[in-house]
């Protein structure tokens, strides 16, 4: 290619030159980006030659999950004590040897967490806790107090803002005083910890993108000599992206030129904090690893503030990808999924790498096409070669890892794509009868879609759609003789079930919870345990004359399934869905 032609995609500010050509010559827009800078212009990177762009990743980089800590989740509801915990217990299964755990000044659920982990003893003696601080005594007085007990690993984070901006408008203070304000507070935590073996520092410049690279260098140094780095007791430097500023290129060179002139370099790990306000934090942290980053903090679906930290799972999964271990279990993405998704209350876009509902879907027939006949391949050669698909190499058209890894299936989303035409099963659903099916549920129906269509060798109508659907979530199967609903009330804190079981009336009272888990109680107190996982409303038809329809999630002892219950009233509905859940046979 012709580079000439290109050239004026990269001219400096301002508008397009006038040798633009014609396929080129778009009109101005209405945007006032006058009003802005180019960042990377701004903080200049003293890098004459740079070798991250000739490197390659040979294995993954340490992980540390910052999803406890207050704040950085920015979420409406923070996490109470027991999601919190549930989180964390999440975090030790998947494999992460770092944690961080939470900002113990900052909030009392945070220093009750940390306390929790010290009195109970929660963390295996393998994974070493973080705590998060900023550069105030009175504040590392109390995360000091929060750790003592705690027999792992413990690693002290202090934090302060380096930037100009911050320095002129929200500190107040010249180089030389944040500075002093910095080693004073790198001073407070030596005095108050530097006597526990355990324990060991990390320094954040906050807002690291945007500070003089001399002065960080500086303040780093400092801070290493301070704390007394060795190569057996090393000081983590973390490099944040607190506000992404600038293409990934740029964080890289200002990554390398650190990694290349720190003091002590043997001394440090050198790690990266980035976020995701232009939405490149996976790319800025991928080349700062090239660039000499050992470390990457993040939020393990990349949530935080604004929009977000750097997403540690889609990194990990990237390295799956090229064929690098990433050190962390995620063989059952969708367990952590629902995990992540119940601690935060925020669900996971459809189309987020990896993990999204609709990432294994192809809706085009043309990639359905490739998509099988690369299955068909992949299996003849399995059977040719006498070993398992999984030991095969992976080349399957459109999908770039196998689903099967992350502990999901392909052949029923696309089976039933293929089966149902353009619309989709779950179009016809919606649109004859008003039926919304989260994609979750349209993957567990699809299995029925496929045995019908299999056995009469024809296609689904509508109708036929909804009897399949009907029998498989609504009807009670044939000769269960499973517990049915007398009546329930609500009458101040307390529930009443009423059940027929066996023939037999059975009334309980649950104080302080609502109807359906009131239900799921008293159904447990006789045998029948069902975990709720999920609920979603819907209705049948349109208009005000319908009947609700509820579809529940929900985990038995075969493990995850779906089940749904109608009725006028929405709760009767729902509590109607869970008595069909406690009637499906056994799997």
């Amino acid at each position: 290619m012709n580079t000439s032609t290109l050239s004026h995609l990269t001219t400096p500010a301002g508008s397009l030159p006038a040798d633009a050509p014609a396929w080129n010559r778009q009109r101005h827009s209405r945007m006032p980006s006058q009003r802005y800078r180019d960042f990377s212009s701004r903080v200049e990177v003293p890098l004459t030659a740079r070798a991250w762009p000739t490197k390659r990743f040979t294995a993954a980089p340490l992980w540390v999950p910052v999803d406890l800590r207050d704040g950085n989740q920015a979420l409406a509801e923070p996490m109470d004590p027991e999601r919190k915990r549930r989180f964390f217990d999440l975090l030790v299964r998947m494999g992460y040897k770092e944690i961080e755990v939470g900002y113990p000044s900052a909030s009392q659920t945070d220093h009750d967490f940390v306390r929790l982990i010290a009195d109970a003893d929660l963390a295996p003696e393998d994974v070493t806790i973080v705590v998060f601080t900023p550069a105030r005594r009175d504040l590392i007085e109390r995360t000091v107090a929060s750790i003592r007990g705690i027999r792992n690993q413990v690693v002290i984070h202090m934090y302060a803002a380096t930037a100009p901006v911050w320095r002129d408008v929200v500190l107040g203070r010249d180089r030389a005083e944040l500075k002093k304000l910095i080693l004073d507070g790198g001073r407070d935590v030596r005095d108050l910890a530097g006597d526990l073996p355990n324990v060991r520092f990390e320094f954040s410049p906050e807002v690291f993108t945007l500070t003089e690279p001399d002065y960080v260098l500086e303040v780093c140094d400092a801070m290493t000599e301070l704390w007394d780095a060795t190569p057996e007791r090393p000081v983590i430097l973390n490099l944040p992206a607190t506000v992404e500023i600038a293409s990934p290129n740029v964080y890289a060179d200002q990554i390398e030129y650190m990694h290349e002139n720190l003091a002590r370099r043997d001394a440090v790990i050198l790690s990266v904090h980035p976020h995701n306000d232009r939405g490149t934090g996976v790319a800025c942290a991928e080349l700062a690893v090239l660039a000499g980053a050992q470390r990457v903090e993040g939020c393990v679906f990349g949530n935080g503030e604004r929009t977000g930290n750097v997403d540690i799972a889609t990194l990990a999964l990237n390295l799956h990808a090229q064929g690098i271990d990433p050190m962390i279990d995620f063989s059952d993405i969708d367990e952590i999924r629902r995990t992540v998704e119940y601690c935060n209350r925020i669900e996971i876009h459809p189309r987020h790498p990896y993990v999204g509902d609709l990432v294994h879907t192809a809706f085009s027939g043309t990639h359905q096409d490739a998509i099988k006949k690369g299955f068909a391949e992949h299996r003849a050669r399995a059977a040719a070669e006498g070993r398992s698909e999984s030991e095969i190499a992976w080349r399957v058209p459109y999908l770039p890892i196998d689903p099967a890894d992350l502990g999901r299936s392909y052949d029923a989303v696309i089976r039933v794509n293929s089966q149902s035409g353009k619309g989709g099963v779950s179009y016809l659903l919606e649109s004859e009868y008003g039926i919304e099916l989260p994609r979750r549920l349209q993957i567990d129906f699809a299995r029925h879609v496929q045995r019908h269509t299999d056995a009469s060798g024809g296609e689904a109508t509508a109708a036929e759609l909804w009897e399949i659907f009907r029998a498989a979530y609504l009807a009670r199967p044939a000769g269960s003789d499973g517990p049915a609903l007398l009546g329930y009330d609500t009458t101040g804190t307390a529930t009443t079930i009423a059940l027929r079981i066996h023939g037999g009336e059975h009334r309980s009272v649950h104080e302080g919870i609502g109807p359906v888990e009131a239900l799921t109680r008293a159904l447990a107190q006789h045998g029948s345990r069902i975990e709720v996982l999920s609920l979603h409303q819907s209705s049948l038809g349109t208009g005000t004359g319908t009947d609700a329809l509820t579809l529940i999630e929900y985990r038995d002892d075969d493990g995850p399934r779906w089940a749904a219950g109608t009725d006028r009233s929405v709760l009767t509905a729902s509590l109607n869905a869970v008595l069909r859940a406690a009637a499906s046979p056994a799997r």
